[in-house]
């Protein structure tokens, strides 16, 4: 194993130190002249100048070999080496060493050979140049320094190889035109290697070169002079300045690669964007006109409306996106971009307001078809009900319920007004908006299309206007047979009510007009009331016939047949003649009664002194049979035409009034005797 080991140390020339030691293996003489060539050729020029100082280590091997070694060095480094040193084992070579004499050879090898054993170098090299293994203090880890120095040729390589790569890539981005800036950093836009990798690798190179050169001693590794030029701190220094610099133009190259590609993304998205709403999406809108004739015409048409606003929707989130890409590069301050970013803004702006104002006028439009047909099927099922309750023919049991019917026809034709209305109000609006429905909005001229909604509009208006004129027409003709039906059920009603109260005055006829006064006066006066209570009797028969007589010309004017007519004038006819019969009757018994208190009270009245005035006798005798008939009227029935009979109050009513006129017919019969007696002692004297 070959193992060569550059220790950093100066001899007392301040030339280099070079260590190679020597094993018991075979030493490989092509990789040694390799590794010293390699070794060579990292002090500077300046270093190189002050000589080598070459520790050849040949205790560990054989002589032969420590020898082509020698002569090896004086083909591979003969002007740079200047002393070399043999350390010799403690055992000497053998005899044989002293055949070939290195100080003879000085001129012929171009430096001085020495051979010296291990504690004998410290008489040529300072021992604090010397590590351990020659009695040196020096210290020296040889594997620190090879893991520091492929570090070191690794950044080397890289650092180099992306400075020439950002160099061009630099110098390709500051060609003349456009087009040869961008393919230029387009054939070399990525570095071969990561530059942040690259710096961070250099930084913390160079952190461990200056920490070993300053803070050494703490970590227990001895600074040397010889660590600047042989790890090459200035060289790392200067590839890292070198390094930044051109990473720093790659990066504003890249910045502005990335703005511009950004830029041609978000002007060829505006663009799809902007075709497909003047392309595609208008013509959509150009083929959606109509308005359709019906609610469900009107439901497809939205829904297809909602299809084509769907897909719509989907260009106008880009739009967003892009508007809020835009945004955020004009917040950037780029002055190169504005002007065309405020043009790529502006014309996306206006192009998606301007289609989405069609379409949000489309859906308005629609939404006010759907209003208008959904008022127009509602007013046309209320008029199918108006006619429909017309057509049928009125046959209610009663006024109250034709009132009813009437009043529901009147709630039916006002809210038939109130559709008709509301029809107008929407078809109106509906048509304003069609007038204001100009070319830009579809992109052609739509005025055959829009008459032809105009005149489905107006045609449906006017059709519903008819239809309510002639259900108003027919409204009025049942309004007025239905109130004829009213007068005429009120007449019948009114007509039941006047036989109602005659049969009332009858009932109160027969059991309450039953006293016939206890004198002429009071008779009389009973008479004078029954005169007034049969006028209200005649004035409620009179009010009947004349409500029977209407009901037949309602009947006649309603070309029906009253139900009650028939049966309520023979009920009114036969209540009046029972009337008049026991009114006749009554008037009978009071007329009797009068003549009979009258003459009855005149001769109780007469006084005794007068006796001519009762000669004779037959008054008394009239007055008894008037009493007497009287008498016998009260016990007689009152006999209707129909053979049925009928008293005057109870018996014990009659009872008391026979009995009144039985104690005046007494005191008429007294009046009688006393007039009598004087008539006999008058011939006896």
């Amino acid at each position: 194993l070959l193992f060569l080991s550059e220790i950093g140390g100066k001899d007392r020339r301040s030339g280099l130190i070079l260590t190679i030691p020597l094993c018991l293996e075979q030493t490989s003489m092509d990789e040694l002249s390799v590794t010293l060539d390699y070794l060579l050729s990292i002090p500077s020029e300046k270093c190189k100048a002050r000589g080598f100082t070459v520790i050849v280590d040949g205790r560990k091997s054989q002589w032969n070999v420590v020898k082509t070694v020698v002569l090896m060095l004086q083909n591979v480094v003969p002007a740079e080496v200047s002393l070399v040193c043999v350390v010799k084992p403690d055992e000497f070579w053998d005899k044989k060493v002293t055949h070939f004499c290195f100080w003879k050879e000085k001129d012929r090898l171009g430096f001085e050979v020495i051979l010296v054993s291990a504690n004998k170098l410290t008489r040529y090299i300072e021992p604090c140049q010397l590590t351990e293994d020659f009695g040196g203090t020096l210290t020296y880890d040889h594997m620190d320094w090879l893991n520091k120095r492929l570090v070191f040729e690794k950044f080397t390589k890289e650092s180099t190889s992306l400075l020439d790569e950002l160099a061009l890539i630099n110098n390709g981005s500051d060609k003349g035109t456009q087009q040869e800036r961008e393919r230029s950093i387009d054939l070399n836009f990525l570095p071969s290697v990561d530059p942040e990798t690259v710096l961070q690798t250099g930084h913390e190179l160079l952190s461990e070169l200056q920490q070993r050169r300053f803070n050494g001693s703490d970590g227990g590794v001895s600074w040397s002079p010889m660590d600047d030029e042989l790890l090459a701190q200035p060289q790392v220094m200067k590839l890292l300045d070198s390094l930044r610099e051109q990473y720093t133009r790659y990066q504003e190259v890249c910045r502005q690669r990335s703005k511009r590609t950004q830029l041609e993304e978000i002007q060829q998205k505006v663009m799809q964007v902007v075709n497909w709403l003047e392309g595609p999406g208008s013509e959509q809108l150009r083929t959606q006109w109509g308005i359709g004739d019906s609610i469900r015409a009107s439901q497809a048409l939205q829904q297809k409306h909602e299809e084509i606003e769907s897909q719509h929707s989907e260009w106008f989130a880009v739009y967003v996106e892009l508007n809020q890409q835009i945004a955020a590069l004009l917040n950037a301050g780029d002055e190169e971009d504005l002007v065309e970013l405020k043009a790529l803004q502006q014309q996306l702006s206006d192009v998606c307001y301007r289609q989405a104002s069609q379409l949000e006028f489309r859906q308005n439009l629609l939404q006010a078809a759907l209003e208008f047909h959904s008022v127009a099927q509602d007013l046309s099922q209320q008029l199918d009900g108006l006619l429909g309750m017309l057509c049928v023919d009125v046959a209610p049991a009663d006024g109250a319920s034709i009132q009813q019917t009437l009043k529901l026809l009147e709630e039916k034709l006002k809210s038939v007004d109130l559709g008709l209305q509301g029809l107008r109000e929407k078809g109106q609006s509906l048509l304003d908006q069609i007038s204001n429905q100009a070319s830009w909005a579809y992109g052609k001229d739509v005025t055959i299309e829009n008459k032809e909604n105009v005149d489905h509009i107006q045609g449906v208006m006017e059709d519903m206007q008819l239809r309510k004129q002639r259900c108003e027409d027919m409204v009025d003709v049942r309004r007025l047979k239905m109130l004829q039906m009213v007068q005429l059920f009120k007449c019948e009603e009114d007509a039941a009510q006047a036989v109602e109260w005659l049969s009332e005055l009858l009932d109160a006829l027969l059991k309450t007009h039953i006293r016939l006064g206890d004198d002429a006066q009071e008779t009389k006066v009973l008479l004078e009331k029954h005169r007034k209570f049969v006028d209200v009797a005649q004035s409620t028969y009179d009010y009947g016939r004349q409500l029977l007589q209407a009901t037949v010309v309602l009947c006649q004017s309603l070309r029906c047949t009253s139900r009650s007519s028939g049966d309520t004038l023979p009920r009114l006819n036969r209540v009046w003649k029972q009337f008049t019969v026991t009114s006749e009757e009554r008037v009978h018994r009071l007329e009797t009664a009068v003549a009979f208190h009258s003459s009855a009270e005149k001769i109780l009245q007469e006084c005794p002194e007068q006796p001519a005035a009762f000669n004779e006798m037959e008054q008394f005798d009239e007055i008894e049979a008037v009493g007497k008939s009287l008498l016998d009227r009260l016990t007689v029935p009152v006999v209707y035409p129909d053979g049925s009979e009928q008293y005057f109050g109870s018996p014990s009513d009659m009872a008391s009034a026979a009995e009144h006129i039985r104690e005046k017919m007494k005191l008429v019969s007294l009046k009688k005797q006393q007039l009598r007696q004087p008539e006999a002692t008058t011939p006896e004297s």
